[in-house]
């Protein structure tokens, strides 16, 4: 059997009620009874680096747990996260840059309801895991969540409390778990070695256009983050009169020397700058960086893990344009 490392670091999973409401606080050993079925699976072993409602989880804790499986990664052959599913996109997409290429998998699960109650997913949620961190044909950071599997970069939480919770964004399922069995429907082929890195630069926000708003608010952004990423209408376009003055504050802010990306609000089927007017003159500037189809959760982890890298805005570009685990097609 293969070994496997679990890391558990709290959420819904893991949660009780307390007087204000769940919290996490089942301890990893007491949460691993509930799942006395992965014994048949694996030689499991299992630390808990910390207990998180993953609402607090920092670009801080994606680092600690990208060590921790550099740490452990000759020891076994796959890791399973339990983590709050709040977060777990931008958990796994900062995963899939912190660590990329990778020829275990690195699967991160977690549930809508704990594991000690009656009606739960979290018991099917961690043994499917575990069934696919076995599996001879998985590699990389993925997710796996009411029976499908999604590659890091691509999930993204669309219910609060439905089990389904997770949707693949404009990609297809990478597999599904039927009956305990895997059934693969893109088989990944790594192009690149193995690589991992240990350097975020969190001075990344997002903005959200709404009519109306004033470009000014750019000037403050610019002082306090290293990058901006707009959410601009439809398919990318960012308001281009002379009230909202949203050209000249993006060029001031680019001279700066800031890293500015444009995607869009609406949740599929991504941007594209080369269609509107609105959008267009703002595709001019070689500066601007366009997210096309990818999700917000990778655009955000990604730039962190490019400005981490590197300050030349050359090697910038060519970073954030590279595909990493299926995140960006243009």
């Amino acid at each position: 059997m293969k070994k496997i490392l679990l890391i558990a670091t709290g959420g819904t999973i893991a949660s009780r009620k307390a007087e204000n409401g769940l919290v996490p606080e089942i301890p990893m050993d007491q949460l691993l009874n509930y799942v006395p079925q992965i014994q048949n699976l694996c030689h499991m072993e299992a630390i808990q680096p910390v207990n998180l409602d993953s609402t607090n989880m920092q670009p801080t804790h994606w680092l600690m747990i990208a060590e921790k499986i550099r740490e452990n990664y000759e020891k076994f052959d796959g890791f399973v996260i339990l983590h709050g599913t709040d977060t777990m996109a931008y958990t796994a997409a900062a995963l899939s840059y912190l660590i990329q290429n990778s020829p275990k998998p690195i699967v991160l699960t977690g549930a809508q309801k704990p594991i000690d109650q009656d009606i739960t997913d979290a018991r099917s949620n961690v043994i499917q895991s575990v069934i696919y961190a076995c599996d001879d044909s998985a590699s990389n950071v993925n997710f796996v969540f009411n029976g499908e599997v999604i590659a890091g970069t691509r999930g993204r939480k669309i219910r609060t409390k439905s089990f389904n919770a997770f949707s693949s964004v404009d990609f297809p399922h990478l597999a599904v778990i039927r009956e305990n069995r895997v059934i693969h429907y893109i088989c990944r082929k790594e192009r690149d070695p193995f690589t991992c890195y240990d350097r975020l630069n969190d001075k990344v926000v997002v903005l959200k256009l709404i009519p109306g708003m004033k470009a000014d608010i750019l000037d403050y952004l610019g002082e306090h983050y290293d990058a901006v990423i707009i959410e601009g209408f439809g398919i990318g376009g960012i308001p281009n009169t002379q009230e909202q003055m949203f050209r000249q504050k993006i060029t001031e802010f680019l001279d700066r020397g800031k890293v500015l990306v444009i995607t869009t609000q609406v949740p599929l089927e991504g941007s594209d700058l080369s269609v509107y007017e609105v959008g267009r003159v703002f595709k001019e500037d070689e500066r601007i960086l366009e997210a096309y189809n990818m999700t917000l959760e990778a655009i955000t982890t990604k730039l962190m893990w490019v400005l981490g890298c590197t300050d030349d805005r050359k090697r910038q570009k060519e970073l954030f344009y590279k595909e990493i685990n299926f995140d960006i097609y243009r």
